[in-house]
């Protein structure tokens, strides 16, 4: 059972909404606007989720993630003075790692990649802390719809969301908080085209371990844990997903800062490289959901310089 109102109460009580930014610089015959998750205390949207889940459920805690998700679930715990181990891949972007070496957690660094940290933190959480998965979580993707609500209280007419997608904690939050909404909303998932095990499973109807390749959206990177919830979420609500390249994720990224001035890491980024590719229908307002901005500041340089 996913608690909504329980969700909106605790992440309304500790984080403020976060900027709904018109971007004029799109240049399209309808209103683009960009949800920026960047001004989250820990810069990116997971604090939504993780907030909602370690005030339902107290501690001990365990988890796994490249980056946010670990990066909200320490913060929460700070914040909500509970006990929580932390585990993500010895590769993970090391800004997010020496972020997560400032929190009283106990941080893990296990494996090579997220599959192998997950692995590692599920054998933690059998030992008896209990495992906050940073997508397949109903308090976790309660927490996340939070986010659509803040848009649909400003926004009051029919409009379409895009949403980058990875293990699809968010695209689901989302997907089902659209559903709340007085208006009609259309959901677009975005996943990179190197990392497809969303839209896969989808399209099977069941987890089906893919390969993944390099990518600079490394938010989005890494296969479904057996018995996600998301898959059957974003089918049911009849989400579309769409996929897109490295060089359109970079492009974006680098026009992020220079149209909208926002700093934007790859993963938050695919939301624009889909409407540049013409992957996003533009018959109604669209809402660009900028997901996070930790992005290491040697790769946005090398972004940024090249044309």
């Amino acid at each position: 059972m996913i608690d909504f109102d329980a969700a909106r109460a605790a992440v309304t009580r500790h984080l403020a909404p976060t900027p709904l930014i018109p971007f004029h610089q799109a240049g399209l015959d309808v209103p683009v606007y960009l949800k920026y998750e960047g001004t989250q205390p820990i810069g990116a949207f997971k604090i939504r989720g993780a907030v909602a889940a370690l005030s339902a459920y107290g501690g001990p805690v365990v988890t796994a993630s490249v980056g946010n998700h670990a990066l909200g679930t320490a913060h929460a715990a700070q914040l909500l003075s509970v006990e929580a181990t932390v585990v993500v891949p010895k590769t993970a972007a090391e800004v997010k790692i020496q972020k997560l070496r400032s929190y009283p957690i106990d941080l893990v660094l296990a494996g090579e990649d997220f599959d192998a940290a997950e692995k590692h933190a599920l054998g933690l959480a059998s030992e008896g802390r209990r495992y906050v998965s940073a997508y397949n979580d109903p308090h976790v993707i309660a927490g996340q719809s939070t986010l659509i609500a803040e848009v649909a209280d400003v926004l009051s007419e029919d409009f379409t969301v895009v949403v980058p997608a990875g293990g699809g904690g968010l695209l689901s939050g989302v997907a089902l908080g659209a559903r709340l909404a007085a208006q009609d909303i259309r959901v677009i998932g975005v996943e990179a085209e190197a990392c497809r095990a969303l839209s896969t499973a989808v399209a099977e109807g069941r987890i089906v371990h893919v390969p993944m390749g390099r990518t600079i959206a490394d938010g989005l990177y890494g296969n479904l844990e057996a018995g996600s919830s998301t898959p059957d979420i974003v089918r049911e609500c009849g989400v579309r997903m769409v996929a897109v390249a490295e060089p359109s994720i970079r492009r974006s990224v680098r026009e992020l800062a220079s149209s909208a001035g926002l700093v934007a890491e790859g993963a938050s980024a695919t939301a624009l490289a889909a409407l540049r590719d013409g992957l996003v229908p533009v018959d109604r307002p669209v809402v660009l959901v900028i997901s996070g901005r930790n992005i290491g500041m040697d790769l946005l340089a090398t972004i940024l310089g090249k044309p």
